[in-house]
């Protein structure tokens, strides 16, 4: 009987996977691992390996004397080596579309939020002020506002086609895109540095790799617009934390909203949690019953998929066979 590890979930019950891996004989065998010393010796007999945060480096997936797929609930695939994982001939797989409304529409509450001083105007509500609660300045309009979207995959792509409507001035950066794929979306298509120079609010949407960690650095973060805005629900390790920190101090940026951090949680105390034009959420954009669902159903398909020796779909490290 096969063994599918599940390092780690924030779902319970596991109903789902049951359901789709129990038929085939598997043996669904659940953690909660957050280091490497947890799951060494949890990976070695897993035929298959169900992940979502746990750290599957490459001292993990060399330990995995029978893994035959890795599979990441979830688009990003930042916690596994994908490197170690292909040179074992491992295939890992994502899912890759489950959240793309989710995340889009959460990118625009939250530019909707920062421009219209959503937050600041509720708290100043309740705490008996019936009156604009930020300088006039700070009321924006998104006709009037130009967006910069870093990173043009599925998600960007929502992104842009929701602010259409908006009137929003649209710049992108992608550099693995092509322009025109780019303007015929309706947006201009510029270099980073460029972007972050002439945009008043900034919102990434790439994935956290080597070329993209810390994106938003101390010396990107200097070089934009004055009063500015910077959004973030792709990864936290795109912007250096206390250079953000430093920069909204200062008055470079006028304000951030993060579903991401790094790191993550946020601890107690961080200046982050005290910042009255910072809006904060728990990592939760790519979240709705219907999209939790899809992730869960897909991702133990995948296993499934390879249990039964048929082809794989959602494959990142290469590993066709």
């Amino acid at each position: 009987m096969p063994k599918v590890l599940v390092t780690d979930h924030t779902f319970d019950p596991l109903d789902i996977e049951q359901r789709i891996l129990e038929p085939i004989g598997a043996v669904l065998e659940a953690h909660q691992c957050k280091t490497v010393e947890q799951l060494l010796p949890l990976v070695a007999d897993a035929d298959a390996v169900l992940t979502q945060f746990s750290p599957l480096s490459a001292q993990v997936i060399a330990a995995m004397k029978k893994t035959r797929v890795i599979v990441r609930y979830g688009i990003g695939v930042d916690n596994v080596d994908l490197e170690a994982a292909k040179e074992r001939g491992i295939p890992v797989c994502n899912v890759p579309d489950y959240c793309i409304d989710e995340v889009a529409d959460h990118t625009l509450a939250f530019l909707l939020a920062c421009t219209r001083q959503v937050v600041s105007n509720c708290v100043g509500v309740r705490d008996g002020k019936w009156s604009l609660a930020v300088p006039l300045s700070e009321m924006k309009a998104l006709r009037n506002t130009t967006v910069g979207v870093v990173g043009f995959g599925r998600i960007g792509q929502a992104v842009v086609r929701r602010l259409q409507p908006f009137g929003a001035s649209i710049r992108v950066f992608d550099p693995f895109v092509d322009s025109k794929a780019i303007e015929s979306a309706g947006a201009a298509a510029m270099p980073l540095d460029e972007l972050l120079h002439t945009s008043d609010v900034i919102t990434l949407h790439c994935p956290s790799t080597a070329q993209t960690r810390r994106i938003v650095n101390a010396e990107r973060l200097a070089s934009m617009k004055r009063g500015s805005i910077l959004v973030n629900l792709a990864r936290g390790d795109l912007v250096d934390t206390p250079a953000l920190v430093a920069a909204l101090q200062s008055g470079r940026l006028a304000g951030a909203a993060l579903d991401v951090c790094d790191p993550e949680p946020i601890p107690p105390g961080h200046p982050l949690l005290r910042m009255p034009n910072v809006i904060l959420a728990p990592h939760v954009a790519s979240t709705s019953a219907r999209a939790v669902r899809t992730l869960r159903e897909t991702a133990a398909e995948l296993v499934a998929k390879r249990l039964r020796g048929e082809a794989l779909i959602n494959v990142v490290n290469g590993v066709t066979t």
